[in-house]
C-alpha cells in the first residue's frame, strides 16, 4: 500500500543536475524506426519488461545472422538467461577458444536490475551491428551479451525500487528471488544465476569482461565511472597495467569525443565529505571483478553515476561498450600477452586477509559537486545537500588496503567427503581436483581454530563467522572415497587457497559451509563432571589459575554452572579433540 503523501508521480527529491546535450544521442533512432528499441521509443526514460527484452532481440536475431540467443542457465523462479552471441562465425564463437581467435568480450547486465543501462544501451548496439551498419566490430571480435542476468529481480519492478537514481520510470529490484545481491555470490556460488555466469566464463574464457552497475552514494561530475582491481592487489598485475594502461585511455577518449564524462571509480571514506579520500582497497572475490581478476581475466566494473538523468548514463553505456569492443580487437595482442603472463604466475605468498594501510597509497584528481551542510529535523544530525554546481577539480587523498595475514603458498589442499557443500561449490567454479575412488593416508597440517565470532543477522542466506587459528597440528589424515585433492598449481590456484583457508573473509568457512566441527556433539552428565572437575583444580595449578583468571574476567560465565562445568569438560580427555579443528587439510610447499 502507498503513502497517501508520496505518490507515484512524485519522485523522491534529488540534487539538481547539470543540463546535458551530447553528441551522443545522435544514436538514438526515431520512434517510427522499425528496429527502434523499447526504450528508445520512450525517449530512454522507460526500460521495457524482460519479455519485452527478449521479443526485441527474437527480432534483431531473425533479421540478421549475426546473432543468436542462447539461454545460458535459468533463474530461480524458472526465467531462461538469456545469453546473445554477436558474431561472425558462431559455431567458433561457442567453443572452446583456440590460437588466433577473435577476441571475446563478455558483458553483463542487470546483476541488480535496478541498474538496468547496460541492457538498454545493448539492446541499441546489438540493434546497429545487426542492421545500422556497425557490423565491422565483429571483425575480429565474439561479442557475448547478458543483458538481465536476474530476472526475477527485473521483473518486481516499481517506481519506488531506488529513490537516490534519476529514471527510468520503473526499476527492477537488487535482491533475487531468494533474497541474494548476486554480486556477493560469485565465490558460495549459492544461486542458479551466479553458477550460470561461472560456467559461462568456464566455456567461453573471456579476454574482457564488463560488470554494469549504476552507483549509489554521493554526487560528482562524472557521468560514466569505471574501475577494476589494481596492481597493488590484483591476482593478475599485467592484466590490471594492461586495463589502467590500455584500456582506460581508448574508453575515455571514445567517451570525451561524445560529450561524456568519463571516471575512475569512485568510493568515499565519508560520501558527504570526499575531499576526505577516496577508497581504493583490495576487492574480495565476491564481487564479478573480483572474481574476474582471480581467473585471470581483464574484469572492469561500470559504474554509471545515479544522479546523470538516464538518457546521458544509457547514451555513455553504449558508448563505452563499443569502445571496450573496439580496444580489445586493436590491443589484442598486448592483452592476450598480459593474459597469458598472469595465468602463468604462482606467486609464492598468498595473502589471505587485508587491512586498511595507515597512509594513503596516492592521491588522485576528483571533480567535485558543490554541497552544504543544514540541520536535519528528522535525523537530529547535519545532514549534506547537493547544490548541482561543478568545483574546481582537486586531488584527493586515495586510501588503500595492506596486507594483514599471509601464508607461503601452499602445494595443495585435502578437502574430505564429508564436506559436500566445499566439493560441491568448487566443482561449479570448475576449479581442478582429483576425486578419490579408494581411501588415502596423507600427512598434512590441520588448523585449530578459536575465539568463533558468529554474525547477530542473517546475510546473503547465511550466517558469516570468523575465527583466530590457534595453531597448526601436523598430522597423518586418513581421507575416504570422494574426497578431493586440489593443488595449487593452476590457473585457479589463488581461488582455491581464498575459497578454503578458513580466516579469509571469502572462504567456505566464513559463509558457514564449513561448520561440522563447531558442534561438540558428546557431553558428560553434571554428576561424573563435577567430581572430577574439583579433582581437576586440586591436582593442576596451571588450570586452577587459568579457571580463576576465567572466573574474574567473566561475570556470566562465574554465575552459569553448566558453562563452568563444560568449561572442564573441554580440557579433560573426554572431550572431542576434534574440536573446532578445521577439516580441510593444507599440504605445505
Amino acid at each position: 500500500m502507498t503513502p497517501a503523501f508520496w505518490p507515484p508521480e512524485r519522485r523522491a527529491p534529488l540534487p539538481p543536475v547539470q543540463p546535458w546535450d551530447g553528441r551522443s544521442q545522435a544514436l538514438i533512432r526515431a520512434s517510427d524506426d522499425p528496429f527502434v528499441t523499447p526504450a528508445e521509443i520512450d525517449g530512454l526514460e522507460t526500460t521495457p519488461t524482460y519479455a519485452e527484452t527478449c521479443a526485441f532481440l527474437e527480432r534483431l536475431a531473425a533479421a540478421s545472422p549475426l546473432i543468436r540467443l542462447h539461454a545460458c542457465g535459468t533463474s530461480v523462479e524458472g526465467r531462461a538467461i538469456t545469453l546473445v552471441v554477436a558474431s561472425r562465425d558462431h559455431e567458433a564463437a561457442m567453443a572452446c577458444p583456440r590460437e588466433g581467435a577473435p577476441v571475446r568480450v563478455y558483458v553483463e547486465c542487470g546483476i541488480h536490475p535496478g541498474e538496468i543501462d547496460g541492457k538498454d544501451a545493448g539492446l541499441m548496439l546489438l540493434r546497429d551491428i545487426a542492421v545500422g551498419g556497425k557490423d565491422d566490430l565483429l571483425a575480429g571480435c565474439d561479442w557475448y551479451f547478458v543483458p538481465v542476468l536476474n530476472p526475477d529481480g527485473h521483473e518486481r519492478r516499481s517506481v519506488y525500487s531506488r529513490p537516490n537514481q534519476r529514471g527510468p520510470l520503473e526499476q527492477g529490484w537488487r535482491a533475487s528471488a531468494q533474497g541474494l545481491n548476486l554480486n556477493r555470490d560469485f565465490v558460495k556460488a549459492h544461486s542458479p544465476e551466479v553458477r550460470a555466469v561461472l560456467s559461462l566464463l568456464g566455456t567461453i574464457d573471456p579476454d574482457l569482461f564488463l560488470d554494469i552497475h549504476v552507483t549509489d552514494g554521493l554526487d560528482y561530475q562524472y557521468d560514466i565511472t569505471f574501475g577494476f582491481q589494481d596492481a597493488l592487489y590484483s591476482t593478475s598485475p599485467a592484466l590490471s597495467t594492461w586495463l589502467e594502461e590500455v584500456y582506460r585511455p581508448c574508453v575515455n577518449a571514445a567517451m570525451t569525443a561524445q560529450d561524456h564524462i568519463p571516471g575512475p571509480l569512485i568510493l568515499a571514506a565519508d560520501d558527504r565529505r570526499p575531499e576526505l579520500g577516496l577508497m581504493l582497497p583490495a576487492f574480495p572475490p565476491r564481487f564479478s571483478h573480483g572474481q574476474g581478476d582471480i581467473r585471470h581475466i581483464a574484469t572492469v566494473l561500470v559504474e554509471n553515476h545515479s544522479l546523470k538523468p538516464v538518457r546521458q548514463r544509457i547514451l555513455g553505456t553504449y558508448v563505452l561498450i563499443e569502445a571496450s569492443l573496439r580496444a580489445a580487437v586493436e590491443h589484442a595482442e598486448t592483452l592476450r600477452t598480459a593474459s597469458r603472463a598472469d595465468r602463468a604466475r604462482r606467486a609464492e605468498t598468498a595473502v589471505l586477509t587485508w587491512d586498511m594501510a595507515e597512509e594513503p597509497v596516492r592521491t588522485q584528481t576528483f571533480h567535485p559537486i558543490a554541497s552544504e551542510f543544514y540541520d536535519s529535523a528528522a535525523s537530529g544530525a547535519r545532514e549534506v545537500r547537493w547544490l548541482g554546481t561543478p568545483l574546481p577539480a582537486i586531488e584527493a587523498p586515495v586510501l588503500g588496503s595492506t596486507p594483514a595475514i599471509t601464508i607461503e603458498r601452499p602445494r595443495g589442499y585435502w578437502v574430505p567427503a564429508s564436506e559436500r557443500e566445499v566439493l560441491d561449490r568448487l566443482a561449479a567454479h570448475g576449479i581442478e581436483r582429483q576425486i578419490t575412488t579408494d581411501w588415502h593416508e596423507v600427512e598434512v597440517e590441520l588448523q585449530r581454530l578459536c575465539e568463533l565470532t558468529m554474525a547477530d543477522t542473517v546475510s546473503e542466506r547465511c550466517v558469516k563467522m570468523s575465527a583466530r587459528v590457534a595453531g597448526i597440528e601436523r598430522r597423518t589424515e586418513r581421507f575416504a572415497p570422494g574426497s578431493a585433492w586440489v593443488p595449487t598449481d593452476q590457473r585457479l590456484g589463488d581461488l582455491a587457497i581464498l575459497m578454503l583457508e578458513p580466516v579469509c573473509a571469502d572462504s567456505f568457512f566464513a559463509q558457514g559451509y564449513v561448520t561440522g566441527m563447531l558442534d561438540p556433539v558428546e557431553y558428560m552428565e553434571a554428576y561424573v563432571i563435577a567430581p572430577m572437575a574439583d579433582e581437576m583444580l586440586e591436582t593442576d595449578p596451571v588450570l586452577r589459575a587459568e579457571f580463576t583468571a576465567r572466573l574474574a574476567s567473566d561475570n556470566a560465565f562465574a554465575a552459569d554452572p553448566m558453562a563452568r562445568l563444560k568449561w572442564f569438560y573441554l580440557r579433560s580427555p573426554y572431550a572431542d579433540e576434534r574440536h573446532m579443528l578445521y577439516p580441510i587439510g593444507r599440504v605445505p610447499a
